[in-house]
């Protein structure tokens, strides 16, 4: 016996390149492509704003599907637990933006929105070196709230029955509550981590 520690086996290094990596890039590339069709023509064109949502549903979609993958197949990386809510927050963000600058959305409900998940993002960069904190449930039921709202209002809604605004609005208003209750959550938790880190040393 040399005397010297013996170290287990080796364990493998997720690769950052990888599908669910790779879905996440396609997200973040459909972002200025959305803004395009949201704005092309006048911002109220019928065939447009369909196109802007089937884009915008494509990205959406892929979120679903990457964070499936990463956790069936083992994919989960440092760099997808951050980049994935980045890819969230830029195409929330650049809808609700698109929407309030064409009229359809007013600005409050985009102030608020982005304000918390801008907040959040800086948060998760601020603890960064302690480690990535997940997306939790509510964080999760969160955007897609916000995803099917927001989609309805890219629709077309100017050219269909008045109760689909209808349905818009309620979906809209319990985003923008989800938003709120998940952002102190999410404050909370960074809080009460960051005291048993404190407390554990």
């Amino acid at each position: 016996m040399s005397g010297q520690p013996q170290s287990g086996p080796a364990v493998p290094r997720v690769r950052v390149a990888n599908v669910a990596n790779l879905l996440t890039g396609i997200r973040l590339v459909l972002v200025p492509i959305f803004l395009l069709a949201l704005f092309a023509g006048n911002g109220h064109e019928t065939s447009y704003r369909i196109t802007a949502f089937v884009i915008f549903a494509v990205a959406v979609i892929t979120d679903r599907f990457d964070g499936s993958l990463a956790r069936t197949y083992g994919m989960v990386t440092e760099f997808g637990k951050l980049a994935d809510p980045i890819a969230d927050k830029m195409l929330i963000g650049a809808a609700l933006i698109g929407l309030s600058m064409l009229g359809d959305l007013p600005w409050w409900v985009t102030v608020v929105v982005l304000v918390r998940e801008l907040g959040i993002t800086v948060l998760r960069l601020a603890v960064l070196r302690h480690g990535v904190i997940p997306a939790g449930r509510g964080g999760k039921l969160k955007t897609l709230v916000q995803a099917v709202a927001i989609g309805l209002f890219v629709l077309p809604l100017h050219s269909w029955p008045s109760p689909w605004l209808t349905v818009a609005w309620v979906i809209m208003w319990a985003a923008v509550v989800l938003t709120v209750l998940t952002g102190i959550d999410y404050v909370v938790s960074a809080i009460r981590d960051s005291r048993e880190r404190s407390a554990g040393r």
